[in-house]
């Protein structure tokens, strides 16, 4: 018999013998773990055996779904504050904003008395090629009726927006005309410059108001526009400026500091240390600087703070800033959500964290009343301090709500004097001849105490339509006459 055949009838033989000695060392193995089953189970955590026994067995028809997401946010509140879960439904506009870019068609609304009232028509977007205009009265978005009855903004700004150029019906009142008109969405691109003109003849401004993936090109258009019409001295205002992303603070503040130096640092327990320098010549890095913060300046706006205070590169103007020292990496999960979790602290250059305590629950967290407490800790402290209580509302518990109030009030007036977007050509013509007192807006608010507020209403009434007449644009350039930030910035860069 050959060598091949030989092999040939014995290879069954030996494959049977190794399965046999498998099994039996198997076996033997297994009398070590008695309990453990032959062919392992694979495991499941306790959140994922209760919702499938609950699924499974429970007496009532319920959504394991809605149940997993409250699960989810319940184990999160044993974090710190700002790791998120965000659902799938909510993703896709929350991924909008970081990249400030949405479909939709292009106005500022705001519900006055059951009625949605257009306040902004964006300039060349959807809503102004199809006609619309400040002062119309939207009736009906779709088949859906939003006028005389409770309509929630969100809702509304979804039926507005959409995922596609797609046509949105649009019903509409404009003075006592009825007015059907289909807006075609388009991209709108949410700037995070939202103002940023000349105060004086030296003296630039440019407001921030988020930290987008379009921020640094967007600052750098402002800043060499500015440059060129001859600005020395920079006002820098990151007022309510909640964060973003990271990277783009940290490009800006390149543009304000020589060298290599360090910008911040991050480190978390699973995250290496890591830093964030200076890589090229900025282009303003010797002018006087002044930079405006309070108490909604946060995460991405304080990274800037910190490294310009540090530095002592600006003058920072306001109030303390809020006090967000964490970074979050944005996870996503099959389920179309995605999990926004806290992986590092981020570090002034000098190794200040700012981050305020989080151990009280949430609501405490995000309170403001404690903001000026000479003992709260956190947030980045003002080179000079402007205090709030000082400004127009001292006497009122609602600022915020009285603020709406003139708000409306200037709306009306703008809806009843169709004339006035004819009549004004930009914001300093609209300064300086249009005239209101507070006989005009008696009944609204409280009369003034003293000429300061009175002055001050006044002033915020004239901006407030001349934005609305004339685009946001016109809007700062007037508020700022009586804006406190912005005039002790000035009287600083006077000194």
């Amino acid at each position: 018999m050959s060598d091949k055949r030989k092999v040939a009838y014995s290879l069954p033989f030996f494959i049977s013998l190794s399965v046999v000695i498998g099994m039996f060392v198997g076996f033997r193995l297994r009398d070590g773990f008695p309990d453990a089953p032959f062919f392992p189970r694979k495991t499941t955590s306790p959140v994922q055996e209760v919702l499938q026994l609950i699924e499974n067995n429970y007496v009532d028809e319920v959504s394991t779904k809605t149940i997993g997401d409250s699960a989810i946010e319940a184990l999160l509140t044993k974090l710190d504050p700002h790791s998120i879960y965000i659902p799938p439904a909510e993703l896709s506009d929350i991924n909008d904003e970081i990249r400030g870019q949405f479909y939709g068609v292009g106005i500022e609304f705001a519900i006055y008395r059951d009625t949605v009232q257009v306040l902004q028509v964006l300039d060349d977007g959807p809503a102004d090629r199809a006609g619309l205009k400040v002062g119309d009265q939207i009736l009906k978005v779709g088949e859906k009726k939003v006028s005389g009855v409770q309509v929630l903004e969100d809702s509304l700004r979804s039926a507005l927006r959409g995922r596609s150029e797609a046509p949105v019906a649009i019903q509409l009142l404009r003075g006592n005309k009825l007015i059907n008109v289909p807006v075609k969405r388009g991209m709108i691109t949410i700037n995070s410059i939202e103002s940023a003109y000349m105060i004086n003849e030296k003296t630039g401004y440019i407001l921030l108001t988020k930290f987008t993936t379009e921020t640094y090109r967007e600052f750098m258009e402002a800043l060499t526009d500015l440059k060129s019409k001859g600005m020395e001295n920079l006002i820098f205002d990151l007022r309510g400026n909640g964060g973003g992303i990271l990277s783009e603070a940290v490009d800006i503040v390149d543009e304000f500091l020589s060298g290599d130096k360090l910008i911040t640092y991050t480190e978390g327990k699973h995250q290496p240390k890591k830093e964030y320098r200076c890589r090229r010549e900025g282009q303003f890095e010797t002018g006087k600087l002044m930079v405006l913060c309070d108490d909604e300046s946060a995460s991405a706006s304080e990274i800037v703070l910190g490294a310009l205070q540090d530095w002592k590169r600006a003058t920072i103007v306001g109030e303390r800033s809020f006090g967000k020292g964490l970074v979050q990496e944005q996870y996503d999960l099959q389920n179309g959500g995605a999990l926004r979790l806290t992986v590092a602290r981020y570090f002034t250059p000098i190794g200040r964290s700012i981050q305020r305590p989080y151990k009280q629950d949430r609501e405490a967290y995000f309170s403001r009343h404690d903001m000026n407490d000479s003992l709260a800790k956190g947030g980045i402290r003002p080179d000079v301090k402007v205090d709030k209580s000082t400004m127009i509302f001292a006497d009122s518990t609602g600022r915020f709500s009285e603020f709406e109030k003139l708000k409306e009030w200037s709306y009306r007036y703008v809806q009843s004097h169709p004339e006035l977007a004819e009549r004004f050509k930009d914001a300093k013509q609209l300064d300086q001849t249009l005239t209101i007192t507070p006989t005009d807006w008696n009944g609204i608010l409280p009369q003034p105490q003293n000429k300061m507020t009175e002055s001050y209403l006044n002033q915020q009434v004239k901006a407030f339509i001349g934005g609305m007449i004339l685009g946001k644009s016109a809007f700062y350039p007037i508020q700022h006459k009586q804006d406190l930030y912005v005039q002790e910035a000035l009287r600083q860069l006077s000194k």
